[in-house]
């Protein structure tokens, strides 16, 4: 039986360039936990979990649980987008958008 859940959180900690450690520390768990996640499928995270793993990972949590998506859909990559543009402070945001603005006008 093939693990997508666990391999779906690997890759993702992989290309955010996030160890185990850094990963489990960010939702508050022990490193074995996110490699018995990854590797033995065994365990299934908690919605609570679950939720937080998608944060850190700047996905969805219906991303996640999806058996059959593999790919970020556009509407989940824009709200993975909204939400880090988010966590930015007000002057950051606007330097962004200054550039938005000036790309649009090409």
């Amino acid at each position: 039986m093939t693990n997508i859940l666990g391999n779906k959180i690997k890759t993702l900690r992989k290309n955010e360039g996030l160890t185990l450690e850094q990963l489990a520390e960010q939702i508050g768990s022990g490193k074995s936990y996110i490699w018995e996640i990854e590797n033995k499928g065994v365990k299934r995270p908690s919605a609570e979990k679950l939720a937080l793993i998608a944060k850190a990972l700047n996905v969805t949590t219906d991303f996640l649980i999806d058996n059959e998506q593999v790919e970020i859909s556009e509407n989940q990559e824009k709200e993975v987008f909204y939400r880090k543009i988010g966590k930015l402070e007000k002057g950051d945001r606007d330097k962004i958008m200054d550039m938005i603005d000036a790309w649009s006008k090409r």
